[in-house]
């Protein structure tokens, strides 16, 4: 108790201050952390869509992310190239591998059926080895056929249109 009675003025103030940034390191490390809610919730708005750690815990080789050597975590983010954000219209050869959606179906006592929050996303894999992951309509989710190769032309990473040796496919 003494101590504190003795210290000078200056001392107290620099005190204050080391105290202070501690709280706001601490607040900046929880609240940009890769896996903070805050960090995700800041990622919608700028439109940015990333792959957390979440969702099946598990890379192409079934091994879990969390189990990974850094070796072979840095070996497949090199495999996995960054997907161009760009505003202007791309055009890339690409073969479609996969289809996933996202749909509330919702029933009503009337007995009306209605979806809500529909979202319809296509993986394609460019002639390089590129993973793209492209949203799109409900039609061309259903249209774009599997294994075709054909020329994708996509602006950010909505789906313009998808054309092939047989149809176009437009979003």
């Amino acid at each position: 108790m003494c101590a504190i009675k003795t210290m000078t003025e200056q001392l107290k103030n620099l005190l204050i201050l080391l105290a202070a940034i501690v709280v706001v390191l601490i607040l900046v490390i929880l609240l940009f952390s890769g896996k903070s809610s805050f960090r995700r919730l800041i990622s919608l708005f700028l439109e940015e869509r990333e792959d957390y750690e979440g969702g099946d815990d598990s890379d192409e080789g079934g091994v879990p992310v969390k189990q990974q050597t850094p070796t072979q975590r840095r070996r497949a983010a090199v495999e996995e190239n960054v997907q161009k954000r760009t505003s202007e219209p791309i055009v890339e050869m690409a073969t479609l591998v996969r289809k996933s959606d996202d749909r509330l179906r919702v029933i009503e006592s009337t007995g009306q059926i209605r979806l809500v929050d529909e979202y319809y996303e296509l993986i394609f894999v460019t002639r390089k080895g590129q993973k793209l992951k492209i949203e799109c309509s409900a039609e061309a989710y259903e249209k774009v056929p599997f294994n075709q190769q054909g020329s994708l032309t996509y602006k950010r990473n909505t789906l313009v249109k998808f054309k092939y040796y047989e149809d176009t496919v437009f979003n």
